[in-house]
């Protein structure tokens, strides 16, 4: 997993992306497939790149190379971050509980930063019925009693 800060408007962050990953800069709130893996939109100035933790180092040189002169920050992050992937009819729900999103709004495809209880993260959908969830490797533990705590039996809510 790796962090992009920069410009992502300038000519030359785009290039760089598009060089190394094989797929541009995607839209504001999207994901989008490349050829490493994913970029996901996190803010106007970054984007984060999700791809198997082996290749991430060699990732990270390219982009760097790439960028060149750019003023730009890459950074391997893949350490410092726990991921939980959610499937099944209860996807929606779960996150629900949890963050102030309206989940009616997400589709496989789009990405939002938010809070799940106390805890930052980011997640997005990779299915109409499944997403993935990122936040700091800090906080996984307490992440994974939320995600268990919404999920279990007769505490739905009965929205989706």
């Amino acid at each position: 997993m790796i962090t992009l800060r920069g410009d992502l408007a300038d000519a030359g962050v785009q290039k760089a992306v598009k060089s190394v990953m094989g797929a541009g800069v995607p839209a504001t709130l999207a994901v989008t497939d490349a050829d490493v893996g994913q970029i996901l939109w996190m803010s106007p100035d970054e984007l984060m790149i999700v791809c198997a933790y082996d290749q991430a180092d060699q990732v990270v040189a390219d982009l760097i190379a790439a960028l060149g002169e750019t003023h730009s920050m890459v950074v391997n992050v893949s350490d410092a971050r726990a991921v939980f992937d959610l499937n099944g009819s209860a996807t929606f729900e779960i996150i629900a509980k949890l963050a102030p999103i309206d989940m009616k709004s997400m589709q496989a495809g789009t990405v939002r930063r938010t809070r799940f209880a106390q805890i930052p993260a980011a997640f997005w959908m990779t299915s109409n019925d499944s997403a993935r969830i990122i936040c700091f490797r800090s906080v996984a533990e307490y992440m994974f009693n939320q995600l268990r705590n919404s999920a279990q039996a007769g505490f739905e809510v009965g929205d989706w």
